[in-house]
């Protein structure tokens, strides 16, 4: 049986991981409406964020309903969630599909390690988590069939990514 802490932990760092995609895709929307003329790529994205939308709210429930704290870093990560979507839309839809791509894998193992943690007494928490990893890796897919590469320029920026994402994971689990 996972512990009291640490099912806070996972929704914590979840409601702060559902958080940081909306602003990447934010980020990149922003890019999109103002900088970047790509109809296509905005309508892609403007779909995945539906999804990260109704992850984070259910994690932003669970949080209220269960009275956990959330990370103390979530205005940190909003500005650099916006920043990377921002960011990497300038720099072309490959590397903006990379940045979906990129966090996604983080995230599927992310997730399928909640999953093999969560016992019966968590089955709601562990069904969402089961959905929700589901359509991570469709966003991943999406990603790939886009454009994403991790060749030349684009295996260092995946590699800042995801060490990124894997550091504010650990933080947002503890504080």
């Amino acid at each position: 049986m996972v512990s009291k802490n640490r099912i806070e932990e996972f929704i914590r760092v979840d409601h702060a991981g559902e958080r940081g995609a909306v602003k990447i895709y934010e980020g990149q929307l922003l890019a999109l409406n103002t900088l970047v003329k790509d109809e296509e790529l905005k309508k892609k994205i403007e779909e995945m964020k539906v999804h990260e939308v109704e992850h984070c709210q259910f994690f932003e429930n669970e949080i209220k309903k269960r009275n956990i704290k959330p990370t103390k870093f979530l205005p940190l990560w909003d500005l650099l969630g916006v920043g990377l979507g921002f960011g990497s839309t300038l720099l072309g839809k490959k590397a903006a599909m990379l940045c979906t791509a990129s966090v996604e894998e983080v995230i599927d193992k992310h997730y399928l390690d909640q999953i093999n943690q969560l016992g019966p007494e968590e089955k709601e928490l562990k069904k969402k988590i089961t959905k929700f990893r589901d359509d991570e890796l469709d966003h991943k897919d999406i990603a790939y069939e886009e454009g994403a590469t991790k060749k030349g320029f684009y295996s260092v920026m995946d590699k800042i990514i995801k060490t990124g994402s894997k550091i504010a994971i650990n933080i947002s689990e503890k504080i």
